[in-house]
């Protein structure tokens, strides 16, 4: 069972091997590529920091635990249709995703996160919501 706040479970779908750190990207990839590869893992809907959020970098300044950060979390989780503590397999979640969530919507539950302007998440939102499958992480 792996923990996910809100927001993570669309980070996920736009991950491409950013992060904050070394350690970060090996565990993001690690979760990425588990569900990528096995969609029936379970996921337990978590509130705070998460099984992503363990590997932050120690000598950055931590942003878990911001409030607008717990704010675009149950923003999200409201927009999927999700509650905290919920239990699903990663593929009810993509579903939940190509049902409620469109590409452009991104730019709007997710505007102030600094990986917004990449534009992957959206892409991620798009694949699933076309019924396609996420790609590997890019080697570096």
């Amino acid at each position: 069972m792996i923990g996910l706040r809100g927001h993570h479970l669309l980070c996920l779908l736009g991950y491409r091997g950013m992060g904050y750190s070394p350690a970060f990207c090996e565990n993001m990839t690690t979760v990425y590529e588990q569900l990528r590869t096995e969609p029936e893992t379970m996921i337990r809907v978590v509130l705070g920091p998460d099984d992503l959020c363990a590997e932050f970098p120690k000598d950055e300044v931590a942003h878990c635990e911001n409030r607008t950060v717990y704010q675009r979390d149950a923003e999200i989780v409201a927009k999927l249709g999700l509650e905290v503590g919920m239990e699903l397999t990663w593929s009810s979640i993509c579903g939940q995703v190509a049902l409620e969530v469109k590409p452009t919507d991104i730019s709007n539950l997710c505007a102030t996160c600094r990986w917004e302007p990449y534009g992957v998440c959206a892409e991620g939102v798009r694949i699933v919501g076309e019924g396609g499958a996420l790609p590997p992480v890019p080697r570096k």
